[in-house]
């Protein structure tokens, strides 16, 4: 029975080990780290269960010591620390990129594999299978449906081409194994190399990128140490777009990625490690690289994905060929004061040790459950926004939220269709709208705000959710008292967050331009282009300001500036509708000779 046990759990842990970088489903939202990260974490707790039934049968505890242990548990215990100080914890133990649930789950499959007794046959053996299945399908891919990878991002997938490239690259310079090579092994092992290569290139020419620059990434390392809480555990995970909003400067607004409000990920993940957990978390992931680069086993695949974390961002799939690298060089280390301890004749402990694992492994399945199926709803309404099915859309959104009230997207969803619901209802002509209409219009109004006030609640640092509060306010001035206001205030909140966004500077003017209060708008639509002076809309709205005011002169000279900031040939119909305006402009108080 014990051997059934054993051999069960390590068919598990291959099969999640050679199935994870290309497991997804279309059953959320976002198709594969979603997936892989819940498919490690089931198949993690399906490991435990096993391993808590065969110490139902055996009553013994097991345990070898590592070297690499200690520098595991303490890396894994900064980023739980730093979790504990984050706004809102759930999302950030839940966060995709680096999140302390992928990380404690990958910090056991550590556990696992370091302890297995896994053959190099095997390892070798695995990773040509999985080289040869990926490069196949990536250049069959690139010409059949381009963008699309069996692994997720483009980058991912350059990053694990290249991971078994390395491994290739180290078999050629390895001449142990060149002794006892036949010439047809030598032949595959080529094609093989020939093939992962050829892949390699096809996906580097299809890569493109949209990441923030070295330079601001290293800046929002410098922000964090300002403050000395934030300096030891950083700021938490999922909260990287909170220090970056604060570092933005007026070059940002002059770089092709000036529309993006913010990134929730470093350029780097080595910065991200420092920004997220602090020094902490820094000085337990070199001590980890120390222990590491102590063992020639692996260096070359080691420090390859030292230099993937240093010079791209962080993410599952980097997190999982690091995890499973440093346990192949773990389980080739000298074990350490093996411990066995037979419970036989200490009941109470058996067990007391039984009910706990067992309610900890049921818990954390009941939860991670809940959490799954939230996305699963959310995935639903997204598809009901998409057939303008309001009632599908609604119904899962409010199920997704029952099932997961902490995550943030959830929440900013609900909002957008509740306002769409009302403004949907307040076009109706008011002589067809019914006691009923306006009693749905008031409610979906009152949960807009109320779903806009939790977002920004769970994480009150974030610009974005200040601005999308100040959207509601600004969709239902024609609808409630004095939300003008509130969208003003709530932008407001966004600009003292993000202070160089030129957007939330428009948003205000457009809420004064909205009430007809045009001065004020111009002076807020002047503060917009002083961020950015080549935005074509923020010299647009001024311009309708201006004319709105009465003053003509400066209005003709705003729209001209926006007729010259729009490329006619990229943007045709932009181009002849500001020109319209202009020729309207023109048209209409042309007796000025402002124009001659």
């Amino acid at each position: 029975m014990e051997k059934f046990i054993l051999n069960t759990k390590y068919f598990i842990l291959y099969t999640l080990i050679f199935l994870f970088p290309f497991f997804f489903l279309k059953t959320t939202q976002e198709y594969f780290v979603t997936n892989k990260l819940y498919f490690l974490g089931f198949g993690i707790l399906l490991l435990l269960l096993i391993s808590l039934i065969q110490f139902l049968f055996s009553k013994k505890i097991y345990w070898e010591k590592s070297p690499f242990d200690g520098p595991i548990i303490l890396f894994l215990t900064s980023v739980a620390v730093s979790t504990f100080f984050t706004p809102n914890k759930i999302q950030s133990f839940l966060n995709l990129n680096f999140g302390a649930m992928m990380i404690i789950f990958l910090g056991i499959l550590y556990f696992y594999i370091s302890r297995s007794n896994g053959t190099m046959k095997q390892w070798n053996n695995g990773t040509i299978f999985l080289s040869v299945f990926l490069s196949f399908t990536t250049i069959i891919l690139y010409f059949l449906l381009p963008g699309f990878t069996p692994v997720g991002s483009k980058l991912d997938l350059v990053i694990l081409l290249g991971f078994f490239l390395i491994i290739q690259i180290t078999y050629f310079l390895t001449k142990k194994q060149w002794n006892n090579v036949t010439m047809k092994q030598s032949i595959l092992n080529f094609l093989f190399f020939t093939l992962n290569f050829l892949a390699l290139f096809l996906a580097i020419r299809n890569l493109s990128l949209q990441l923030p620059s070295f330079r601001l990434s290293w800046f929002a390392v410098l922000e964090i140490l300002k403050n000395p809480l934030t300096a030891i555990i950083g700021v938490g995970p999922d909260n990287f777009s909170t220090v970056f909003t604060k570092i933005k400067d007026f070059s940002y607004n002059q770089s092709p990625l000036w529309y993006i409000n913010s990134f929730n990920i470093s350029r780097s993940a080595f910065f991200q490690i420092i920004t997220e957990t602090g020094i902490f978390g820094l000085l337990s992931f070199c001590l980890l690289i120390f222990s590491a680069f102590k063992k020639k086993r692996f260096i070359f695949l080691f420090l390859y994905l030292i230099i993937c974390l240093f010079i791209f961002p962080s993410s599952l799939i980097v997190w999982f060929l690091f995890f499973i690298v440093v346990s192949m060089i773990s389980s080739d280390s000298i074990r350490l004061n093996p411990i066995l301890s037979d419970l036989s004749d200490s009941i109470p402990i058996y067990l007391g040790i039984i009910i706990i694992s067992f309610s900890l492994i049921g818990g954390t399945g009941y939860l991670l459950g809940r959490s799954y199926a939230g996305e699963l709803f959310y995935k639903k309404s997204l598809d009901g926004i998409v057939k303008n099915d309001a009632k599908q859309a609604y119904e899962n959104q409010r199920q997704a939220i029952i099932l997961n009230p902490f995550i943030e997207k959830y929440r900013n969803n609900f909002a957008q269709i509740n306002i769409l619901v009302a403004s949907n209802l307040a076009k109706k002509n008011p002589d067809e709208i019914t006691s009923e209409d306006r009693q749905v219009i008031t409610q979906a109004v009152q949960m807009a705000i109320s779903e806009g006030k939790i977002l920004v609640k769970l994480n009150p640092k974030r610009a974005q959710y200040w601005t999308n509060l100040g959207d509601i306010y600004m969709n239902i001035i024609p609808l409630a008292k004095d939300s003008d206001a509130w969208a003003v205030a709530s932008y407001q909140r966004a600009i003292v967050l993000d202070p160089f966004n030129p957007l939330y500077q428009l948003n205000i003017g457009g809420v004064y331009f909205r009430i007809e209060k045009y001065k004020e708008a111009i002076s807020f639509f002047e503060e917009a282009i002083k961020l950015k002076p080549d935005w074509s809309n923020a010299q647009y709205n001024l311009a309708w300001a201006y004319f709105r005011n009465k003053d003509y002169q400066k209005a003709l000279f705003s729209m001209q500036n926006s007729i010259n900031l729009i490329n006619k040939s990229e943007f045709p119909k932009e181009w002849a509708s500001v020109n319209r305006d202009f020729e309207l402009f023109k048209n209409e108080y042309g007796k000025l000779n402002i124009y001659p």
